[in-house]
């Protein structure tokens, strides 16, 4: 039987949740109060009502910050990896398959886009290079 933690975290929009959750009571049912709520880019932990989180229960709250912290940073190098696939794709599509008409549906907002991406890059480049 696997052990159940003694912290649950809801993941909602830059944070989480955090639950109690207790197993030992009466009708030996799950039972989850709310402690806190989560901040992950400014690490706050906002108590919840009268429940504070213990010393034992924030030092896992600052360790899910940590791993939360890498796994989103981990998802968007995989974005940008897949945006990359993805314009690979599409230039394939639109060279081979696409219509006229599909490609006047998108051209300008897709041509914008990346006018926008390239500028951006070309100046952090730029500016990478002017520090070194």
């Amino acid at each position: 039987m696997t052990e159940i933690n003694n912290l649950f975290f809801r993941v909602r929009e830059n944070g989480a949740a955090v639950y109690r959750v207790d197993t030992e009571n009466r009708q030996r049912r799950l039972d989850m109060q709310q402690i806190a709520v989560i901040n992950v880019r400014s690490g706050d932990v906002k108590p919840q009502g009268d429940q504070v989180p213990t010393a034992a229960e924030r030092n896992q709250i600052d360790a899910w910050i940590v791993e939360r912290r890498k796994v989103v940073e981990e998802r968007r190098i995989d974005d940008l990896r897949r945006t990359t696939d993805h314009l690979n794709l599409t230039a394939q599509w639109v060279q081979t398959r696409a219509t006229d008409e599909q490609i006047d549906m998108f051209a300008d907002d897709l041509l914008l886009a990346m006018h926008d991406l390239r500028s951006v890059i070309v100046r952090r480049k730029a500016e990478g290079m002017g520090g070194k």
